[in-house]
């Protein structure tokens, strides 16, 4: 099972494109599988005979699981034995003929259980972990949920409608109606342990609600962020910066302050190329190619980096249609496990939310994160073509650094934001 970003801990095989027996070529799509965040098909990873399937359609494994194993030392065409440990499947009819062994074959749409999220045909409606979480504790029979998703496939979003348009029906569940005249109870959040008449009830005293663990993504998130922060001395350095150059340009290009933000940080990595890089045990690798990794909010589903590759390549505007498709192709799970490998330096923007500072954790094994916070407009001292100074409302930003102190030190981080500051607030079209 392929990694598809830091936060993704398992995958559920969809469909099988390949069966034991057939002949699979390098790079050719062998199965399909489905993570909380990707739906993507799975390439072969070399030339041969695909002889055992270990995983079947509708089981969802953890991240590194061998799904098939494929002999390599097979040819195409040869005679080949009929026995496999494949997944169980009605008695098969006659074998392909040879010339059909290229060709993809269908799914079996047989098991003796039927795997969960599976229902009937696997290939037309197979769900995610979390939308089966959903389901389940909500009581949401996913048969009966009109998929909005590619092919018709159910999202969160449709189970959670289903959830909402319950909770706005009256029924036993309902919170009766205040009788005339009377004072109605106050209204609290559904999770407050305080109940109104506390300390005058008959029910007993209160039972504090049962907890549950943490779901495997977030388990796999906190995994990942704990074992960077314990292998990289990490620091933060912040610095305020000027951004109405970026807001004229951002109008006049119809584009958010992302892109531009991210071209000049760009040409600060060319300028200062050690944050442009990787520290892997005592290996410092400086990159020239600068791939740069853009976080996108999943909302409860977590987050996940994809990369645009040859950043530094491409303009304000060629910047912010890639992170525009990236992003929209994260949050309907159509990334590619490409998609979200091999960043070199990343940048976060939860400013976007309305957060004002914050200390990134590094993505290993990058040395840097930058920080990219909400913009706001304050009052500023700013100085004249004759250096008379005066108080001025200009649209501010801060924007933080965390980085690796095992690869760079203090001085050479606030070069590099003294650079990206230069360069934003001279910004010119």
């Amino acid at each position: 099972m392929p990694q598809m970003g830091v936060s993704v801990a398992e995958g559920t095989v969809v469909e099988w494109r390949k069966q034991p027996g057939d002949w699979v070529q390098a790079d050719e799509t062998i199965c399909e599988i489905s993570t909380d965040k990707i739906d993507t098909e799975v390439p072969a990873p070399a030339s041969g005979r695909l002889v055992e399937v270990l995983v079947t359609v509708g089981t969802t494994v953890d991240v590194g699981v061998t799904l098939a194993r494929i002999a390599t030392d097979a040819r195409p065409g040869e005679p080949h034995s009929s026995e496999s440990n494949g997944p169980p499947e009605p008695p098969a009819a006659a074998p392909p003929a040879p010339s059909e062994l290229e060709a993809p074959v269908a799914p079996p749409t047989h098991a003796p259980d039927r795997p969960r999220g599976v229902p009937g045909g696997a290939a037309a409606r197979r769900y995610s972990p979390v939308v089966q979480r959903i389901a389940d504790e909500h009581g949401v029979d996913l048969d009966e949920v009109q998929g909005t998703g590619r092919d018709g496939r159910v999202q969160k979003k449709d189970v959670m409608a289903v959830v909402a348009a319950r909770a706005g029906t009256a029924g036993p569940s309902a919170p009766p109606a205040p009788a005339d005249g009377a004072a109605a109870e106050p209204m609290l959040h559904i999770e407050s342990p305080y109940r109104p008449g506390a300390g005058a009830s008959t029910e007993g005293p209160y039972t504090p609600p049962e907890g549950r663990p943490l779901s495997r993504m977030r388990q796999a998130i906190g995994v990942h962020m704990k074992q960077s922060q314990m292998t990289a001395a990490t620091c933060t350095t912040w610095i305020e910066v000027d951004v109405s150059r970026i807001e004229i340009a951002r109008k006049k290009l119809a584009i958010t302050a992302l892109p531009l933000i991210a071209r000049c940080t760009i040409g600060a990595l060319v300028e200062f190329p050690l944050l442009n890089a990787w520290l892997e045990n005592d290996v410092h690798t400086v990159h020239e190619q600068v791939n740069l990794g853009i976080a996108v909010a999943l909302g409860e589903d977590g987050l996940i980096v994809p990369v645009v590759r040859g950043a530094q390549d491409l303009s304000p505007e060629g910047l912010s249609r890639r992170i525009r498709d990236l992003a929209r192709r994260a949050r309907s799970r159509q990334l590619s496990p490409d998609d979200v490998h091999g960043a070199t330096f990343t940048i976060t923007n939860p400013g976007q939310f309305g957060s004002m500072m914050a200390t990134p954790v590094i993505a290993q094994p990058q040395v840097a994160i930058l920080d990219v916070e909400a913009i706001v407009k304050r009052p500023v001292v700013v100085t004249d073509q004759f250096g008379d100074d005066a108080i001025a409302i200009r649209p501010m930003v801060i924007l933080g650094l965390s980085w690796d102190h095992r690869a760079l030190d203090g001085a050479l981080a606030a070069r590099f934001l003294a650079s990206v500051k230069k360069r934003v607030e001279s910004y010119e079209l």
